[in-house]
């Protein structure tokens, strides 16, 4: 801080300058600086400078540091790439300051207008690190000593204004308030420039003011005419933002913030919230910056319920319009739930004032964002040219749950400056617009750890670029007669540099013998079949389309192959080089080869080849989804097993040589099977008749020979994977020859009948009269339920099914040893009865099982 008693009054409107915190106290301390020193605002980066040369005070070092090695990067040429360049920047927001620092420190000269006269948005903006590195260069921490120093990186956008607002006044932006811009005034004739609508009327130094480029940055609701913008809007999403007054007290500074609580991740959360207070949420942010400031997304029903909307309406524009909003509900809402949030630890919730003097908190739609077609544009009249480019909300909307916008924004206006120092160098229009997006990317590569330092020689990575790739292919061709490789379509029509390119990389594949005579698309086809068997490169695009060039996507992807398998490969020598006896031959061939296809070359069709067709659904086929098998191209999810219908993969199929189907190795017809199934004259193939025996004849009794006409072959039925699902859904009855499987008896005396006499017979007595037989029945029906049941005495039973249990029990010798014998005998009919229900219960499971199975497989 400069003293009270300092003889140089700069140094106290500079302290002043660097500690406002309202927009006109910045301006009038910045005006009392320049009065000082004797300036006048304004005049581009000269001003800067006259103030760093006048301005020789201690505190201002620092920041007179940072902003030199700013400008000292090559880019902006000391503030000599853009010397004659005029800009109007439309809006005052951090984008639109951004976009005018950048602009002032490339040497052109700035005009800024903006409409509003203070700096009111609290809203808090999440910084990304490449923000945060980028506003420290400028000297952020001088202006704002409390930038990015909690827990998490943000700043309000007002603070963020503030911050660049004094950065743009330093290197000499000129800035209006208070002036709205409204449209273009194209120059009336040849020789004069663009100036700008705007209103109220401005000072005429303003309205006088040509200008050749304009940047606009005045937000998402106004985009310059001429551009074209389209909505972006997705399932309705109401956004509640609120500001609170921060009093900076000990127990509010203890409150930590919340970076991000979303319903998915914490459910309790907002479960308890529900039930404390009626608000159901998707997520909320809390930030404490200059305010406290929230933001959440609210469920309509949630807000319809609690009364802050008072209707539901289809459109979203009358749904959160101003009339159907409650503000004392909205502002209830808001206090609640953020009071719930920080355990109520911030004391009374009170509203900060936005500009109008208003309660700061509103209830939006962020689904809906406009984003502009283009970004830039180019107008001339009576030749004057005007840049136009847009930057900010003005280019595109951001999506605020993902905390992009500021990143975004200052990309643009980083982009913008990039522009304009083209468009100060003399580039054309398409130059500006469209060439340097693409050649930039594809020229300057960002470099990173894991890359190797460019030495001046061929890459021998992976060719990133299509200059890398025909620089190989050049030199794996090279020394070929009749093979000039100058691009990558046209060079590899004639089938010369394909064969070429194989033969340098496997001489012992191609013979020359074997390519005397041939013309261009059978010589392709010729590499393209030993590159695909010998090599392991299935070929992406049949040989019509090499040979006609109708597919450049597809060559080139195909070539890549080859560069990606045979990159870390030892160069041979060229074939003019060689002195190995082949070589002779290889030059023989190929100069052969030439001859003969500058004598039999046909025209090719320029139309769709065959290889731009599945081979199976007749559809489209594009390079990503190409497959080749035995020379023709499949989609990947066409080509399947003809049996099973199961997705095939190289190595897993094959091909039956009478049906030409392809089958997956597992149901692959074998020759033997085959021949089984379709030879009609086969005896173990005839259907006996209806009521003959199924089984063959012994060898005693001979089958006579058929008479009569023969019998008609019988074929294999394919099914489908849908008939072979409803055919094992039918419910097939069996033949009346086949015996069905006995069903398991219901009662105990039938089983009775059926088991205990072969049960009895190891006790030593033959099979027991029908009246042994009632008496279990009898005994049966009145089962216990529990062992206490058990123990009860039993009832007494008639004398003569007494006398003949107690004749089967003394001849079997179970009355001595078992006393409870009438109980012994219940229990092993039981077990019989089991025994039999199980081996009865076995076929038809067994059915069961097989119907799920082929069901099963089926889907």
């Amino acid at each position: 801080m400069a003293s009270p008693t300092s003889s140089n009054p700069a140094h106290a409107h500079f302290e002043s300058f660097l500690q406002a915190q309202l927009c006109r106290d910045v301006l009038s301390s910045f005006q009392g600086l320049c009065e000082a020193l004797g300036l006048e605002p304004g005049g581009g980066l000269p001003l800067y400078h006259k103030i760093k040369a006048q301005l020789n005070y201690w505190s201002a070092k620092s920041l007179w540091a940072k902003l030199d090695k700013r400008a000292g990067q090559p880019v902006y040429q000391q503030g000599r790439a853009c010397p004659n360049t005029k800009c109007l920047v439309v809006g005052a927001g951090p984008c639109g300051l951004r976009a005018a620092v950048e602009l002032a420190m490339l040497g052109a000269r700035v005009v800024l207008v903006e409409k509003r006269t203070t700096f009111s948005r609290h809203n808090v903006l999440h910084l990304w690190p490449f923000t945060i590195h980028d506003l420290r260069a400028l000297g952020a921490k001088k202006f704002y000593g409390r930038f990015c120093t909690g827990t998490l990186d943000h700043i309000s956008i007002r603070q963020l204004q503030l911050l660049l607002l004094k950065v743009a006044l330093l290197l000499g932006v000129e800035i209006h308030w208070g002036v709205a811009f409204t449209g273009l005034q194209p120059p009336p004739r040849k020789g004069c420039g663009w100036r700008a609508q705007l209103q109220p009327s401005p000072p005429a130094q303003l309205s006088n003011y040509e200008f050749d480029v304009l940047i606009s940055a005045a937000g998402g609701k106004f985009v310059p005419e001429g551009f074209t913008v389209r909505e972006m809007r997705g399932k309705l999403a109401i956004g509640i933002t609120a500001n609170f007054v921060n009093g900076r007290t000990v127990e509010e500074t203890q409150v930590p913030e919340i970076s991000g609580v979303a319903r998915i991740y914490n459910q309790s959360f907002f479960q308890s919230l529900l039930k404390a207070t009626g608000i159901d949420l998707e997520n909320i942010v809390y930030y404490k910056d200059d305010t406290h400031y929230f933001v959440m997304t609210a469920k309509k029903q949630c807000l319809l319920r609690l009364g802050v909307l008072r209707q539901d309406w289809p459109e979203t524009d009358r749904l959160l319009g101003s009339a159907n909003v409650a503000p004392e509900a909205l502002q209830r809402f808001a206090r609640a739930a953020a009071d719930f949030a920080t355990h109520g630890k911030l004391g009374k919730l009170e509203f900060a004032k936005d500009a109008r003097g208003q309660p700061d908190v509103s209830a939006f739609d962020f689904t809906s964002m406009m984003r502009a077609e283009s970004s830039a544009r180019v107008q001339e009249k009576h030749g004057a040219r005007l840049l136009l480019g847009l930057v900010g909300d003005c280019l595109v909307e951001p999506f605020w749950p993902l905390g992009t916008g500021v990143a975004r924004g200052f990309l643009a206006a980083l982009d913008a400056g990039w522009m304009v120092k083209r468009w100060a160098e003399g580039a054309g229009p398409l130059e500006v617009l469209v060439r340097d997006l693409y050649d930039v990317a594809a020229k300057e590569p960002v470099q990173r750890k894991s890359d190797k330092i460019d030495t001046g020689k061929p890459a021998t990575g992976a060719a990133d670029t299509q200059e890398e790739l025909l620089r190989w292919c050049q030199e794996q061709t090279a020394g070929y007669p009749g093979v000039h490789v100058t691009d990558l379509s046209s060079s590899w029509a004639d089938g010369l540099a394909l064969c070429a390119l194989v033969h340098r990389l496997r001489p012992d594949l191609l013979e020359p013998s074997e390519l005397q005579g041939v013309g261009a698309v059978e010589a392709a086809a010729r590499a393209l079949k030993v590159a695909e068997h010998e090599l392991g490169i299935a070929p992406m695009l049949p040989a019509q389309a090499v040979v006609a060039g109708s597919d450049p996507l597809g060559l080139i992807a195909y070539l890549s192959h080859f560069h990606s398998a045979f990159k870390n490969m030892t160069p041979r020598p060229g074939p003019a080089s060689q002195t190995s006896p082949g070589t002779p031959n290889a030059v023989l061939f190929l100069g052969k080869l030439q001859r003969t296809l500058q004598r039999t070359r046909a025209k090719v069709e320029e139309s769709r080849g065959p290889g731009d067709l599945c081979a199976l659904c007749g559809e489209r086929l594009y390079v990503l989804e190409r497959l080749c098998a035995d020379g023709r191209f499949f989609h990947r999810s066409c080509f399947r097993c003809h049996s099973c219908e199961a997705t095939l993969w190289p190595g897993s199929y094959a091909q039956h040589p009478e049906d030409k189907h392809f089958y997956c190795l597992q149901h692959l017809p074998q020759p033997d099977r085959k021949e089984d199934i379709m030879d009609g004259d086969s005896e173990t193939l005839e259907l006996p008749a209806a009521g003959e025996n199924s089984t063959p004849p012994g060898p005693s009794a001979p089958a006579a020979p058929q008479e009569g006409p023969r019998q008609p072959t019988r074929r294999l039925i394919r099914l489908s994977s849908s008939e072979r699902q409803r055919l094992s859904s039918l419910n097939l009855t069996p033949d009346q020859e086949v015996e069905a499987p006995p069903k398991p008896p219901r009662s105990c005396a039938a089983l009775a009948r059926q088991a205990l006499e072969g049960s009895f017979v190891g006790w030593g007595i033959p099979a027991q009269s029908p009246e042994v037989l009632v008496a279990m029945e009898k005994e049966e029906e009145s089962p216990s339920s529990s062992e206490e049941e058990e123990e009860e005495e039993e009832e007494p039973i008639d004398s003569d099914l007494e006398q003949a249990l107690m004749t089967l029990a003394k001849t079997s010798g179970t009355m001595n040893k078992y006393p409870t014998w009438r109980r012994t005998l219940l229990r092993r009919a039981k077990e019989e009865e089991m025994k039999r229900f199980c081996k009865a219960q076995a076929p038809q499971n067994s059915r069961r099982n097989c119907a799920w199975w082929r069901r099963r497989r089926s889907s």
